[in-house]
């Protein structure tokens, strides 16, 4: 029996992603950005979301493939990464996906533009093949330093 797992999926710059949804608390519409000085150009600042401040990452700049462009169908993908929630902005939220463990290949060197330590792999679909992220790589330690100073 195949063992299915489920993926939030949205897209970047028309590219299809995918985030484990057990690691997504919440995906929201766009609201006003706090800036906070002297942080990476792809921490955008933090936002206040139900008692929390949250940091908030332009995952296009984040994987160097452009700077989002903030449209209706923009989103926050309110995330769990290296032990806080941080938002991540991208073009749109599509669905939720089940997809077998078996179509799921370890990622090349590159794909989309996108380097290999950011992705857990890439699911083969059959109109497209799904970038699969994998969160615990999209900020280094140093990063992850620098959104908890930003938040506290």
């Amino acid at each position: 029996m195949d063992n299915l797992r489920k993926f939030i999926v949205f897209t970047l710059k028309n590219q299809a992603y995918g985030v484990d949804v057990q690691q997504v608390h919440s995906i929201e519409r766009l609201q006003k950005v706090t800036e906070v000085p002297r942080t990476a150009s792809f921490i955008k600042g933090v936002i206040y979301l139900r008692g929390e401040t949250i940091p908030i990452i332009d995952l296009r700049e984040r994987l160097w493939i452009g700077e989002s462009e903030n449209t209706n169908d923009s989103r926050y993908l309110i995330v769990e990464t290296k032990g806080m929630q941080v938002g991540l902005l991208v073009d749109a939220a599509n669905e939720v996906m089940d997809i077998s463990s078996e179509a799921i290949e370890p990622p090349p060197e590159m794909i989309a533009g996108v380097e290999a330590r950011y992705l857990e792999g890439v699911a083969k679909l059959k109109e497209e093949l799904l970038i699969l992220l994998d969160l615990e790589h999209i900020l280094d330690i140093n990063e992850a330093k620098e959104v908890e100073k930003a938040i506290n």
